[in-house]
């Protein structure tokens, strides 16, 4: 497909799509017609019709001869695709979406820190380490923490040889990095979940199952208390679609002391 084409199809996907997660469009009624998109849009038939595709292969919407193009009920959405949960930030996180989201992390992770306790190769074990260090390395010195957290949960879903959990690390890593990216804005959020972390990898590295399991729910709990405090803050929420913020640093890489320092948000995702 032609760059040019390609760019106009996929600003107009990410305009339909967020108006559609924001509830301009209610589930069950219908889209505008195509010329009036069109018109709205400033883009081709072809434009809309692919757009369209798009957004019922996601699951947003369903067309039929006699049905029109309506609007699903969010349930039918796709939620492990990248693009739906970054239109769900733009238009506001709702509390719903965050339970679902923690409820999600609590019947995955705890199964797979088990399966990695039980499974698990040293090169596993390594790669896991390197987040790890990666994480406790940001919070030290300033850096991506969030990019080495997701290293961290992704590694462990890895390390459970399972296809399928491979496979899922890859469609909810966006919704991890969600997770992570409020929690981080807890003044002091990550220095405490650090041993949390260590304490799971510990009992993963030892080849302690129940162990390794009981950490995975101690830490999810804690991400998720750590959320709810934000939310209770009225913080503003970070976006998934900008990159993570980076952390100041418990020591400046040019001083020998300062304070651990949050993220710095700079956008304008809020809660609902």
């Amino acid at each position: 497909m032609n760059p040019a084409i390609k760019n106009v199809l996929g600003n107009t996907l990410d305009r339909l799509g967020e108006a559609i997660v924001a509830g301009r469009w209610p589930p069950g009624t219908s889209l505008p017609t195509e010329p009036a998109l069109c018109v709205e849009l400033g883009v081709s038939r072809t434009v809309v019709r692919e757009a369209v595709k798009s957004l019922v292969a996601k699951g947003l919407l369903v067309t039929g001869p006699k049905l029109g193009t309506r609007v699903l009920v969010p349930e039918k959405w796709n939620w492990f695709d990248p693009e739906v949960t970054a239109w769900q930030t733009r238009a506001g996180l709702t509390r719903e979406f965050l339970r679902d989201l923690h409820e999600l992390r609590r019947v995955i992770e705890p199964a797979a820190a088990r399966l990695a306790a039980e499974r698990g190769e040293p090169h596993d074990f390594a790669a896991i380490e390197a987040a790890f260090a990666g994480m406790r390395d940001a919070i030290e010195h300033g850096g991506d923490y969030v990019k080495h957290d997701l290293a961290f949960h992704q590694g462990l879903l890895r390390a459970c040889h399972n296809r399928m959990l491979v496979q899922m690390s890859k469609s909810i890593g966006t919704l991890l990095r969600t997770s992570f990216e409020i929690s981080t804005t807890k003044p002091h959020g990550p220095a405490q979940s650090l041993p949390l972390h260590r304490a799971l990898l510990d009992a993963v590295i030892a080849r302690d199952p129940k162990r390794a399991e009981r950490a995975s729910q101690v830490l999810i709990d804690s991400a998720a208390e750590d959320i709810a405090q934000v939310l209770s803050s009225r913080r503003r929420l970070p976006s998934v679609v900008e990159p993570p913020a980076l952390l100041e640093g418990r020591v400046r890489r040019r001083s020998p002391v300062a304070p651990v320092g949050r993220a710095h948000l700079n956008d304008k995702t809020e809660v609902r």
